[in-house]
């Protein structure tokens, strides 16, 4: 078991990593918010295990602002009403950019969940960033109740099978409970269409090293039957 100090010390080389090895730049599509980013995914990954000594870590999808997450992102600062005044989850947050959306259009609390506790790190850096307070959990959710919340984001999570039916029963779970879902994604092979309602599509700036276009079409929807 880890002592608090371990853990603390952890923490910080995470954010000196972070800091070290990303760039702070505007999201595109959402240039009133900055995170912090790097250009290529498998050099950083690379350099995170080597540099650190952690073997076995997920792909650094905290350093990039993916298309999923930056439509949802324009939706909810175009469209405040959604989060305003609610306490809002944001389901694998990754970099924080759309749970920073939220608390900059108005959410009363917005919680960042994402397992990874590098994304925890980059959540807590961005948030400083943009000048917003926010819960960042490095916790799966997934098989939980999902009460609690009146607002549920989900920016680009429907990308493999097996995460993507855990995230949709989730997802079910919480608007059985009363919060409206909303979900940005750029076409990922999983994303369960015939459970959705499409709002609006974005044209999504983004890189050949992220995506198969520079410009990736990106539709907001909501889950049917939430309010």
């Amino acid at each position: 078991m880890q002592t608090q100090s371990a853990v603390i010390a952890s923490a910080d080389r995470r954010f000196d990593f972070i800091r070290n090895n990303t760039m702070t730049r505007p999201v595109p599509l959402c240039p009133e918010i900055a995170i912090r980013v790097a250009d290529e995914a498998f050099p950083l990954w690379e350099k995170t295990e080597d540099d650190l000594g952690e073997m076995g870590l997920p792909p650094p999808f905290w350093a990039f602002a993916w298309a999923g997450g930056q439509a949802l992102a324009r939706y909810v600062l175009d469209h405040r009403e959604t989060v305003r005044g609610k306490v809002v989850l944001d389901l694998g947050a990754g970099s924080g950019l759309v749970a920073i959306a939220a608390m900059m259009a108005g959410a009363s609390h917005v919680t960042a969940a994402d397992p990874d506790p590098w994304a925890g790190a980059a959540i807590g850096l961005n948030a400083a960033l943009n000048g917003v307070s926010l819960t960042a959990v490095a916790d799966d959710l997934l098989d939980q109740s999902g009460a609690g919340f009146e607002t549920v984001l989900v920016g680009d999570l429907f990308y493999e099978k097996p995460i993507a039916e855990r995230v949709l029963g989730f997802l079910v779970r919480c608007s059985a409970s009363g919060a409206t879902v909303l979900i940005g994604d750029p076409g990922r092979s999983y994303l369960p269409k015939d459970r959705l309602e499409k709002i609006t599509d974005y044209g999504v700036p983004t890189t050949r090293a992220l995506e198969d276009a520079e410009i990736k079409q990106t539709a907001v929807w909501r889950l049917a039957g939430t309010p």
